[in-house]
């Protein structure tokens, strides 16, 4: 999900039978076992990891307990995880109900596409094929509207915007509206859409520049939300749009190879408490209401001023308002393009980040469901597990904490590697050729070792931003601030790299095979940069 380089077939049938008029006790059943079993689950592995560690310890020193207190904090993280995709694999395999060829929607839809500053061409292309596909799948302009809202700022690419889209508008395809003052970026511009228009739509799909919708994937979330009454809002699950560079394919692999069953299992435990990811969504405009006034947080950035993970913050708010919010996982149909770099990735995560951080300042926001809650503390520990990591190699290599035995680290590996065996058994299960199988199982491959060279690399980013964010160091949204903080090709990582091997050496630590899977990577993070950013 966010904050990971991998991220999210329908949902079994017991789960869609919230589609009835009639909110059933069965699926609230369903949801709540599941929800037990993920808890009692989480807990048994987060207590095997740390029991192993603790009887690990060679001596119980003041650093010993809190290396221990840190393992539990990243035991619960990464067992939750791993219980997520074991879900997802225990999903009953049953039949579900497929769109109706003759369905007509009973509401209008807006789908919404918001830009700022990006390149309109691709948006434009796009939304021509779409206009014609709507048409195709009996989506005529009374039933559905393209809306493309602008915040676009700079002149020049305001003309390029306005020539990309000109012929759209002219054949009244795309209504287009550039705000003159950008007030409150994203949540603001779609707020702005919902009090000029929103009277006029029952529903509205949210798309970015960079988002791509399929007209029959737009046709199936109408019919699930109409079929849906007590929805609010529905996200779909988000495949990758092929990567141009190594550093791409790589995503767009992870996210092929793990999203369809972890989504499984997230939309198990979460049921009607899921989440939302900002676009690829349709929601209900009386639902959205209750979310379009988001809090502006007292004080100065990064942990004041505009929401920078708003969307979060929208599910908790829809979902406080008494209506469900609910994971599709099916990734069919829906797409989004992804950073094609290393350092581009982290720029985006470094914003992630701050956003997810903010969110620390409404933990103890009042009727917030206890569910939403967990999605905000779930986003707020993704990023702080990597200065928790860090920390953790820190004091074992400097040989302040001293573990005897290889125990620790297989549970650890156990847990962080669940998810992709859970996907990787998924895939051959599915799979109904040995060709098939053996393509699946070369790709899990080439997947799992990339992903582990990137673990490093990505835990040393995520630390310094969350050190920045304490810092009081504000990177906005999409603006070119903190370029100090960007130091390129990997040397601030194999700066790092270098420290944990030298100060292992000096202090003759004997956990130096444990800190190799850790610390190579980071060494020769410059050639695995320049290697992965080619092409892009």
């Amino acid at each position: 999900m966010r904050g990971s380089i991998w991220r999210p077939s329908p949902l079994p049938a017991t789960y869609k039978t919230l589609q009835t008029a009639e909110v059933c006790v069965e699926p609230r059943l369903w949801v709540f076992s599941t929800r037990v079993t993920f808890a009692v689950l989480t807990g048994l592995l987060s207590l095997a990891i740390v029991t192993a560690f603790a009887y690990s310890l060679t001596q119980w020193t003041l650093l010993a307990v809190v290396a221990l207190s840190l393992v539990l904090i990243n035991a619960l993280w990464i067992s939750g995880g791993a219980v997520t995709a074991l879900l997802g694999l225990m999903q009953p395999k049953l039949p579900t109900k497929s769109l109706p060829d003759c369905s007509m929607p009973k509401g209008r839809t807006a789908i919404l596409v918001t830009l700022c500053g990006e390149d309109p061409g691709p948006v434009a292309d796009y939304l021509h094929k779409l206009a014609g596909d709507l048409v195709q799948q009996n989506l005529a302009q009374e039933n559905a509207r393209l809306f493309v809202l602008s915040d676009t700022s700079d002149a020049d690419s305001i003309e390029k915007e306005e020539g990309a889209f000109g012929e759209l508008i002219a054949s009244d395809h795309v209504s287009y509206r550039r705000r003159a003052r950008n007030v409150g970026r994203k949540p603001g511009n779609i707020a702005d859409w919902l009090q000029r228009h929103g009277a006029d739509y029952d529903y509205m799909m949210v798309l970015d520049a960079d988002s791509r919708m399929s007209a029959r994937r737009v046709r199936q979330m109408i019919w699930q939300l109409e079929t849906r009454p007590h929805t609010g809002l529905i996200q779909a699950g988000i495949a990758l749009i092929p990567g141009r560079s190594g550093f791409g394919r790589h995503q767009r692999t992870s996210s092929r190879l793990l999203s369809r069953n972890f989504g499984r299992g997230f939309a198990a435990w979460s049921g009607r408490s899921g989440n939302y990811w900002g676009h690829n969504a349709i929601m209900r405009v009386a639902a959205f209401r209750a979310a379009a006034k988001l809090p502006h947080l007292s004080g100065r950035a990064p942990f004041g001023g505009d929401l920078l993970s708003h969307d979060f913050v929208e599910a908790a708010w829809i979902r406080r308002a008494g209506w469900a919010v609910e994971l599709e996982p099916d990734l069919v149909g829906s797409a989004e393009d992804a950073p094609q770099t290393l350092e581009a990735f982290h720029r985006r995560d470094r914003r992630w980040c701050q956003g997810n951080l903010q969110h620390l300042r409404l933990l103890a926001e009042p009727s917030l469901h206890p569910v939403s809650r967990f999605h905000l503390i779930s986003g707020i520990f993704s990023y702080l597990a990597a200065p928790v990591w860090l920390l953790l190699v820190g004091l074992i290599s400097s040989g302040a904490v001293s573990l005897a035995g290889a125990l620790p680290l297989i549970l650890v590996a156990t847990a962080l590697l669940l998810p992709k065996i859970c996907a990787l058994i998924d895939g051959l299960t599915r799979s109904k050729t040995a060709k098939r199988r053996v393509v699946i199982a070369r790709a899990w491959l080439a997947e799992l070792g990339l992903s582990s060279l990137l673990a490093p690399l990505i835990m040393v980013r995520q630390a310094a931003s969350v050190g920045s964010v304490l810092l009081g160091i504000d990177c906005g949204w999409k603006t070119g601030r903190c370029r100090a903080w960007r130091v390129p090709s990997g040397s601030i990582e194999a700066a790092v790299g270098l420290g944990f091997a030298a100060l292992t050496i000096l202090m003759g630590s004997v956990a130096a095979l444990w800190l190799a899977p850790v610390v190579l990577p980071l060494v020769c993070a410059p050639l695995i940069v320049r290697v992965l950013d080619a092409g892009a």
